[in-house]
Parts: C-alpha cells; sequence; structure tokens
C-alpha cells in the first residue's frame, strides 16, 4: 500500500468532510455501525444476519429464536462504539482504564467485563499460546507503557494494527479479546483523523493469518497492509461522496 497516497485521501476527506449535509453522514455512520457490529461479532461466532443486526440497532425490534447473548453482543458492541466516538471526539488518548471500559460495555450483561484473567487459555487451531496470567499481567503492563514509543515509530496505519495485534495476542480477559481489540484499534485510526475499518466476516482467515503472523513472527506489515486496504476503501467512497456534491 502506498502509504503516500492514503495520506493525501486522508487529508483530502478531512479538508472536504464538512461539505457533507448531516443528513447523508448520518445515514452513512448508521450503515457503518450496523455492518461493522454484524462482522465483529460474527468473527467471534455470533449467528445474527446483517438484517437482524439492522433490525435491534436501527429499529428497536427484537429477533425470536437467538440466543439473549447474542442480543446482548449486538447491542453493547453499538454502544461500545459510541463510547469510542465520545471518547475521541473528547480526545483522549487510549489508556488502561479506557480499555478496561469498552471492555465492560462489550461484556455487559454476558460476564464480568473490565477484569484481567486469572487462570491460562487456549486459542485453538493458532501457532502460538498466550501467555499464563503472570506472564500476561507483565505484557499487558507494557503494552501500554510502549504505546506513546510504538506511535512515535511507527505510520498511523501501523500503529493501529500494532495495537490490535499486540493486544489480541496478550488475550488479558477471558473473553470478548478480539471486539475490544477491534474496537480499539478503531480508537487509534480516528484519533489520528482516519475513518474506523471495518474487517469482514468473510475475510476472517486472511485477517487471522495476518495477526499469527505478527504473533509468531512480530512482523506487523501484512495485517497493516489488511488495515490500509480497509481505510482506502472507505476513503475512496467518502472521497466520491464529496465530489459528487462539489459537481452538483
Amino acid at each position: 500500500m502506498d502509504y503516500t497516497e492514503l495520506n493525501r485521501k486522508r487529508g483530502y476527506y478531512n479538508a472536504n468532510k464538512h461539505l457533507i449535509p448531516p443528513e447523508i453522514m448520518n445515514r452513512y455512520e448508521k450503515a457503518f455501525i450496523v455492518e461493522y457490529t454484524h462482522n465483529s461479532t460474527a468473527i467471534e461466532g455470533n449467528t445474527f444476519s446483517l438484517i437482524e443486526t439492522k433490525l435491534i440497532l436501527e429499529d428497536k425490534v427484537s429477533v425470536g429464536g437467538k440466543d439473549l447473548r447474542e442480543t446482548f453482543e449486538i447491542t453493547n458492541h453499538a454502544k461500545a462504539f459510541d463510547f469510542v466516538k465520545q471518547c475521541v471526539a473528547d480526545g483522549k488518548n487510549l489508556d488502561e482504564n479506557t480499555v478496561k471500559d469498552i471492555h465492560q460495555i462489550i461484556m455487559e450483561n454476558i460476564f464480568p467485563g473490565g477484569i484481567y484473567r486469572n487462570i491460562n487459555v487456549r486459542i485453538t487451531g493458532a501457532g502460538f499460546q498466550p501467555p499464563s496470567p503472570n506472564e500476561m499481567y507483565i505484557q499487558v503492563k507494557n503494552f501500554y507503557a510502549d504505546l506513546p514509543y510504538k506511535k512515535n515509530m511507527l505510520n498511523s496505519i501501523e500503529f493501529s494494527a500494532w495495537t490490535h495485534a499486540e493486544f489480541v495476542k496478550i488475550h488479558p480477559f477471558m473473553d470478548g479479546n478480539g471486539r475490544t481489540a477491534r474496537m480499539i484499534m478503531n480508537y487509534q485510526l480516528m484519533s489520528d483523523g482516519w475513518l474506523p475499518a471495518d474487517i469482514k466476516k468473510e475475510d476472517r482467515l486472511d485477517y487471522y493469518k495476518t495477526l499469527e503472523i505478527y504473533a509468531v513472527d512480530g512482523n506487523i506489515e501484512p495485517f497493516a497492509e489488511l488495515v490500509a486496504e480497509l481505510e482506502n476503501k472507505e476513503l475512496d467512497y467518502m472521497i466520491e461522496v464529496i465530489r459528487q456534491i462539489i459537481n452538483q
């Protein structure tokens, strides 16, 4: 990915997004949260379809025949994204307490959130295993300490990708690590003026492969490339919206 061109697109979008009428931006944001919630929860096994997710989030209609946990996964994810957007709007840097708050919202009515695990966990099919609880506590503290250093060392797409990949490698919570990792990746993206990225459930094999490359070899480039491609698609869409408005 040409990061120079990607940065140019980000600059164009941020310089011209004020031209987008509020009703069009609101429609885009509503569609994004439905698709993002559907994909992020489906990656973790949620069986709600895209239409069912829309019914819950936009039409406030319950879906029969579904596990209540799955309904909470949908509604909690949308609440967590609203919380993230507010934190970004307030100019708040990502820190440990904020990540715990995000996790707590994601796990509300499902499992006690914001509490680090105290037992070993295994990831089926992965070429690596998360650290033991004692080592995890050390790694998670190092993760937060390393954020300012990594922000200065990496470009902002790589930094957002690293935030996700390193966090999910540590796997600090019993459940909800993937959803939290994708949420804090978008936290970093939006804090740096990018659009939030939506990893599609259909792309989860490539997604898992690139995360494993980082976990095993420490190479963030494949995952950063995946994030950059998603960002490029979102920017292209919004830039086309802006150009259509300008050319009216």
